[in-house]
């Protein structure tokens, strides 16, 4: 592959030529320039403090305070709700052990993506990209936003319910300022995601302890009453565990931002233990304080059920409630954004989607333009279908691809023995995670099979766009003139003037750069 100078994409009349410098060649991109010319990267600033309020800020956000309920309905007693959360988070934290063992043997940014096409090729990983990007994000980003809106609107409108569409144009509102905040600043965002964390963890607290006091005063009748909802049967059990794998989801996020952790090998290892250990212990503590408090008919009647919680026990003071929650979803919308974004940018690097998503603004250090893609489907996804039915969408997909990443691991422990692996996991954990991944998504084309099929179509036209998108060579000038025409709408460094002149971009390798 070639290693010439890439040249810089520039706009503005205050271009500078002493600030470019030719771009270095895919596997020492992100590696220090050695030239006297100045390189665009971006930049390592996530060291172990940053990587753990990645990681909690992003898992801890409506999980714990929405998924109670689905899981309880699915379950049908509290101490099988409670078994399925343990469940939950053991088998998390043996996915996040997988993926430190992916993370710090492959140091590539873009997690799932990247561990997919370095086992098997690039159909799979592109197939993995296209339906994070269609599907998965906005759908994902959709649900906490919503939770946000609920939760922001509830001390306004106590003790009547919040319009719908107060909720959408909050919502939107919300998702505009944290696309706003990662497209100007690396800092801004880590700083964010820090403070946001102890306000996450301060809101578990003001469950935890109220809860724990009157169990040990002896409120334990709760945990003994049936929810009086239909026995449990084999094909609820996804839809519990979606809930509950749901409430985990994001200890996954540091990997997608590998290339960004200082001293990756320890760090990562490190972030995603301390960080598990953590979420679990807060997850199961919180409900049970939830069960010491609440019967689980008013859980299951309850549309928010950690204000319900806070109505019940705190009075006036359960105002602030649900503010804390509202600030956790906040939360877990600033890290799923930051970390994700750089799975687009990767695979825009690797020549799988537009070019200009492999662009970073050359003095605030930022992929905007692939922060800001996901912007338009986040926004159109809230207006498709309610909280639960998203959900269930995109879990499908979702845990598909990260059993299939597992896998990879499996493979590459075969196909490349001698792989410099400073983090290492007994074989049985990848083996029982993906097993469990797969088995739970086969069934879950029986228990939900609308939803499921939805999710498997959509994934399905990953195949199709892979070889219309980056295998076909020779399209036709119309074609080229379309996807031109596609990517300028997504560029307004310069048409729509938000960015002040003067801004240049630099791709990453436009040797692999196909999209077009």
């Amino acid at each position: 592959m070639s290693t010439s100078p890439v040249p810089v994409i520039y706009e503005g009349d205050d271009f500078n030529p002493d600030t470019c410098g030719s771009m270095q060649s895919k596997a020492d991109s992100l590696q220090p320039s050695q030239s006297s010319e100045e390189t665009v990267v971006l930049k390592k600033k996530v060291n172990l403090l940053r990587g753990i309020s990645i990681i909690i800020g992003t898992i801890i956000g409506a999980g714990i305070f929405i998924s109670p309920k689905g899981i309880l309905q699915h379950t049908g007693t509290v101490p099988t709700a409670l078994a399925m959360w343990t469940a939950c988070g053991i088998l998390s934290l043996f996915g996040a052990l997988s993926y430190a063992e992916l993370g710090t043997s492959i140091p590539k940014s873009g997690a799932h993506y990247t561990y997919i096409l370095e086992a098997f090729g690039p159909l799979s990983a592109f197939v993995r990209v296209w339906v994070e990007l269609i599907i998965i994000r906005p759908a994902s980003t959709a649900v906490i936003s919503l939770a946000f809106g609920q939760y922001v609107l509830h001390p306004l409108f106590m003790p009547c319910g919040v319009p719908e569409i107060a909720v959408k144009i909050t919502t939107t509102i919300g998702i505009t300022a944290i696309m706003y905040i990662n497209s100007m600043s690396v800092s801004w965002s880590a700083r964010l995601q820090i403070c946001l964390t102890f306000f996450k963890l301060g809101a578990i607290l003001i469950i935890i302890i109220p809860g724990m006091v009157l169990l040990f005063k002896g409120e334990t009748h709760n945990f003994h009453q049936p929810s009086h909802q239909k026995e449990v049967s084999l094909s609820g059990l996804p839809l519990a565990f979606y809930s509950g794998m749901y409430a985990y989801a994001g200890w996954f996020y540091m990997n997608f931002v590998t290339e960004e952790v200082e001293n990756p090998e320890k760090n990562i290892p490190r972030a995603i233990c301390i960080s598990m250990v953590v979420v679990t212990v807060c997850y199961i503590l919180t409900n049970v304080a939830y069960f010491a408090v609440m019967s689980p008919e008013e859980i299951l009647a309850s549309d928010a059920v950690a204000v319900t919680f806070a109505e019940r026990l705190m009075g006036k003071f359960s105002v602030a409630v649900p503010i804390f929650v509202a600030l956790s979803c906040f939360g877990s919308m600033n890290g799923g954004v930051f970390s994700v974004a750089r799975m687009f940018f990767v695979a825009s690097r690797e020549g799988h989607l537009p070019e200009i998503l492999s662009m970073i603004h050359v003095r605030k250090h930022t992929p905007l333009p692939a922060v800001i893609v996901l912007y338009p489907l986040t926004v159109l996804m809230l207006f498709v279908s309610d909280l639960y039915s998203l959900l269930n969408f995109l879990s499908f997909a979702r845990w598909l691809f990260i059993g299939l990443a597992v896998t990879g691991l499996i493979y590459l422990r075969h196909k490349r023995p001698d792989m410099h692996r400073p983090f290492k996991v007994p074989l049985f954990i990848p083996v029982f995670f993906a097993l469990t991944c797969f088995f739970i998504v086969a069934l879950s084309l029986y228990s939900d099979p609308i939803n499921t099929g939805i999710g498997c179509a959509i994934t399905l036209t990953g195949i199709p766009a892979y070889y219309l998108f980056v295998v076909w060579d020779n399209k036709p000038k119309w074609f080229r003139r379309l996807m031109d025409s596609v990517q300028f709408i997504f560029n307004p460094f310069g048409t729509l003037g938000f960015i002040s002149k003067g801004i240049q971009y630099r791709r990453r390798d436009e040797n692999l750069s196909r999209f077009r």
